[in-house]
């Protein structure tokens, strides 16, 4: 059985890529970020604090009743057997994940959830520290980044078809500061890992990307 990681920062496309991957090969597929989201969701219901690493906040990721369905042929996150989806995919539910995803408790208790997520056939793995950390000896890693400005764009549309409101200059601000959080965190910073292929998705269409990526993945004979 092969596990595939697609790490890289937000709007980087990796979670489409990965998504699309998992459906062209019929493999399962490991949302890490929802993982975060969806703790960040269920700590601020339960007026648990998400700015520091207290033992309810371990507690509560130690125990996330989090899974994974699709529905009209899209995954959605689940928590307590309901979809969160739309909760967890705005701008905000994305910093509070970045926060809690800082903090090495947070990440050491969601790591066991994370290793669940690897099953035959195989698993593509989408995150920021799949590579380098959850999945060490994956067959193929793949880094995929872009521009701010690419990300940024690319976020905007996705939240204006989904019905929300956006600011594309409060977008951009907002991914660089995260990047910035991610790389800089002391418990699995985000960066490449050192066998990853590093793809840059600036100014490509996800077909292209995807292409690259099945490219690669034939190179390393994963596929």
């Amino acid at each position: 059985m092969s596990v595939v990681t697609i790490d890289g920062p937000s709007g980087s496309g990796k979670g489409t890529i990965a998504q699309l991957l998992a459906d062209e090969l019929g493999w399962h597929l490991l949302d890490s970020g929802a993982l975060y989201r969806v703790l960040a969701y269920a700590a601020l219901e339960k007026n648990i604090s998400i700015d520091d690493e207290s033992d309810a906040l371990i507690d509560l990721a130690e125990h996330l009743p989090v899974s994974f369905s699709t529905i009209d042929g899209v995954t959605h996150a689940m928590l307590d057997g309901e979809s969160v989806e739309q909760h967890i995919r705005t701008e905000t539910a994305g910093n509070a994940a970045s926060k809690v995803a800082a903090m090495a408790g947070v990440r050491q208790a969601l790591l066991g959830r994370q290793h669940d997520f690897a099953e035959p056939p195989g698993l593509i793995a989408d995150g920021r520290d799949m590579g380098t950390k959850v999945f060490p000896n994956a067959a193929a890693k793949i880094f995929l980044t872009a521009s701010v400005e690419d990300r940024a764009q690319r976020r905007y549309n996705q939240l204006k078809q989904k019905g929300f409101d956006a600011n594309f200059r409060a977008l951009s601000q907002e991914i660089a500061e995260r990047d910035a959080r991610d790389a800089n965190r002391a418990a699995s910073p985000l960066r490449p890992a050192d066998d990853a292929y590093l793809l840059d998705s600036s100014g490509l269409t996800i077909e292209q990307v995807l292409q690259l990526a099945k490219a690669y993945l034939a190179e390393k004979a994963v596929i």
